[in-house]
């Protein structure tokens, strides 16, 4: 048996979640989608997300969301009394003990089948959390008590740590999913082992601007070194991921491949 998967690229802002709204009741239709991940950790106009965005993401299809470091510009949404984003609103699982949420969850779907997904964090040019590379092997080792299919969202800055930790747990999950960047990498493949993999899925939103931001202002703090007020923008909207498709008793890939999806709101 085979289950086809989709990874949504991070959802930067309301345009975001506009492109998310168009395109994904239609793209789960015409795909034959069975499970679907998004990263929403930029939701809310490029910084963390709320209730009600969680909710109109499930609404919309989506079983998991994942995030990365900016999840905590808007921490409180673990405290919410909601218990679908309590078990499936998930961040980066290499933070210190004592943070609110979790960094994984097993999804059930309708048929009784069970697919884990896994948030990680990278350390390279970002927060120096607790590794993920050991936390990872962790966590994989019980994920994989429950079952065989185990996504993984690594939310890192550096190719070169995306990369390495694909090559470490190849053959023991089912895709590594690159976040972060909001640039698309055009290495997606299947590892030996028979991990699928890309460095990272891009971005979900306004691609006119710097990773989602206004031009101007940003442009501006690279030349000058002062303080300027982010925006996010609003043009060129693309809707980025990745499809795989995965075995159900073996849990390793069959197909990868990039979607890049020009939107119209």
């Amino acid at each position: 048996m085979e289950i086809r998967c989709l990874h949504i690229a991070d959802i930067f802002a309301s345009t975001g979640m506009h492109a998310v709204k168009k395109i994904l009741p239609g793209l789960v239709q015409e795909r034959q989608i069975d499970f679907v991940v998004a990263n929403g950790e930029n939701a809310q106009e490029g910084k963390g997300i709320t209730e009600a965005q969680c909710q109109e993401l499930f609404d919309l299809g989506v079983h998991v969301i994942t995030s990365g470091n900016h999840i905590w510009d808007r921490k409180k949404i673990f405290y919410a009394d909601h218990p679908v984003i309590k078990n499936c609103l998930l961040r980066p699982a290499n933070y210190p003990a004592g943070n609110p949420g979790r960094g994984s969850a097993i999804y059930k779907l309708k048929d009784g089948t069970k697919i884990a997904v896994l948030n990680l964090q990278g350390r390279t040019y970002m927060h120096d959390i607790d590794c993920p590379f050991r936390v990872g092997d962790r966590e994989i080792e019980d994920l994989r008590k429950y079952t065989n299919m185990i996504i993984v969202d690594f939310h890192a800055e550096a190719t070169a740590e995306k990369i390495a930790f694909a090559y470490t747990v190849d053959g023991k999950v089912s895709a590594v999913l690159g976040t972060h960047t909001h640039v698309q990498t055009a290495d997606e493949r299947i590892l030996p082992g028979g991990t699928a993999y890309i460095t990272d899925v891009g971005m979900t939103g306004p691609h006119d601007g710097v990773i989602g931001m206004q031009r101007e202002p940003t442009v501006s703090k690279f030349i000058l070194q002062t303080y300027h007020k982010f925006e996010p923008s609003t043009g060129d909207v693309k809707f980025h991921g990745a499809i795989f498709t995965l075995d159900t008793e073996t849990g390793k890939a069959l197909t990868m491949e990039r979607v890049k999806i020009d939107v119209t709101l």
